[in-house]
């Protein structure tokens, strides 16, 4: 075969290769764009300007810092304060906060061993955090606070409501006075009446204070006069009308105390107590021996038990945190009666030898409208120990019916004295003050606000026992 002819043939042969080759690959293509997604030039993803870009870096929010002060956690759970305004009703209660700095001061100082417990309780339920200053309220956060209503504790229950909310009430236990199951039920009460108030913590504080009835035959009138139904419009008693105004006031002055020349003492962001079971009646004050604790702290922690000895109360005690351990392992190493007391109860106030106690009884002639508490208050005396000394079953008085008061004081010269204990030349050198003794005040509770010791401040009054009264004057030394 010519030359020419080869190369013609080669030259079909390789186009028609070609045209195999080209069909065989746009098959192949074909094939594949059923898996590859067809993109918009628009959205062609540019390479290039991907490469440039900066890289974007995932910043976690810092956790917000735990207070290491309670008030300030208060603070950060407030729930009440918004929308308020100008109001000249809570304006009037904070001007007497800021005029009475003091009585803030002191409720803050004896709730220093509760409020943690209160706040904690609170966020569990998701409540506001201005109810734990109720109590502040109710009975300047005095868990022995007794009212002319028969309220009583903390969070101020009367007995018919206290047994309502599972809070028994014997000669030797009052559920109203202890700490944990009161606030559990306080928090039970509060809860049902802000649900029966469709949500509106007003209503349910304003039915705290006056009764749930007060409050729903209040906003029934005025509906029926086509007149507004929110708190701050219904026709209730004066003391509920500035019952609610009064707690949004402290909340204010407790948001900025120094605006208000209100200085509150700083409270530790930790748990002051703990519970420690127990299956044996046990005296509070072998209790406090073995455990290092002094005996009216631990009182005022177990306010419940109202003969200081476990009668009648739940299986547990509750005790400084710092303390628990050490009384858990010598609980157990214990004999039961290792820790009732042998001796006699110490009477209320307690003096030297050389002045007789007069346990004296006399008798007072019932008037026409007299009460207990009215008889009670005339005599400095409680009402509980009117009803034991008379065997009182109720609160009911005749006109002229005779009671029986014992006066357990130490007397000289037909008056209680407090006599300066010095006994020592330290002691001797030291500047000495005058405190008289407020509403709530424990031996507990002074001596840790002039920051001495107990066992000193005893000494210094040597007359004085366990439990203080208003108006009393203590000696108080300051320390080195």
């Amino acid at each position: 075969m010519s030359s020419p002819i080869r190369k013609a043939i080669n030259s079909d042969a390789l186009t028609r290769l070609a045209q195999a080759i080209a069909v065989a690959v746009s098959a192949t293509l074909a094939g594949c764009s059923s898996h590859v997604p067809q993109t918009d030039a628009t959205h062609t993803p540019n390479i290039a300007a991907r490469a440039k870009q900066k890289p974007i870096w995932l910043s976690e929010k810092p956790s917000p810092q735990v207070p290491q002060d309670v008030w300030e956690r208060m603070r950060q759970g407030f729930q009440l304060q918004d929308g308020l305004g100008v109001n000249p009703r809570i304006e009037q209660q904070r001007l007497w906060f800021a005029s009475n700095p003091s009585f803030l001061e002191n409720a803050g100082e004896r709730g220093s061993l509760y409020i943690h417990y209160i706040i904690e309780r609170l966020e569990e339920r998701n409540m506001p955090l201005e109810l734990a200053l109720l109590p502040v309220i109710e009975s300047a956060y005095n868990p022995m606070a007794y009212s002319r209503a028969d309220a009583v504790g903390l969070w101020q229950f009367i007995p018919s409501t206290g047994r309502y909310y599972n809070l028994r009430q014997t000669r030797a236990y009052d559920g109203r006075r202890d700490i944990t199951a009161s606030t559990t039920a306080a928090m039970d009460y509060l809860t049902r009446l802000h649900d029966m108030f469709n949500g509106d913590w007003l209503l349910a504080l304003a039915a705290y204070n006056a009764g749930e009835g007060t409050v729903s035959r209040a906003i029934e009138r005025n509906e029926r006069l086509g007149l507004p139904t929110d708190y701050w419009n219904l026709p209730l008693p004066a003391e509920t009308q500035a019952y609610v105004p009064k707690l949004l006031a402290l909340s204010q002055v407790v948001l900025s105390p120094e605006a208000y020349g209100v200085n509150l003492s700083p409270i530790a962001n930790e748990p002051y107590f703990q519970v420690v079971e127990i299956n044996q009646r046990m005296d509070l004050s072998k209790v406090a021996e073995v455990a290092n604790i002094d005996e009216d702290e631990l009182f005022q922690l177990n306010p419940a038990f109202k003969q200081r000895t476990t009668l009648d109360g739940p299986q547990h005690l509750l005790v400084p945190t710092s303390k628990a351990q050490l009384l858990t392992t010598s609980l157990s190493t214990m004999r039961p009666e290792e820790l009732i007391s042998k001796k006699p109860r110490k009477p209320v106030f307690e003096g030297a030898d050389d002045v007789q106690l007069a346990s004296v009884k006399r008798t007072y002639r019932v008037k026409r409208g007299d009460n207990l508490g009215t008889i009670a208050k005339a005599n400095k005396v409680d009402v509980e120990d009117l009803q034991r000394w008379n065997k009182l079953t109720g609160k009911h008085l005749k006109t002229g019916q005779t009671l029986v008061i014992n006066d357990t004081a130490k007397r000289s010269g037909g008056r209680v004295n407090t006599v300066v204990a010095t006994n020592s030349k330290a002691d001797k050198k030291k500047p000495q003050t005058q405190y008289k003794v407020q509403q709530g005040d424990s031996l507990y509770i002074v001596a840790k606000r002039f920051n001495v010791e107990m066992q000193h401040l005893k000494r210094w009054n040597p007359r004085v026992g366990q439990a203080l009264k208003p108006g009393q004057m203590l000696v108080v030394s300051s320390p080195r």
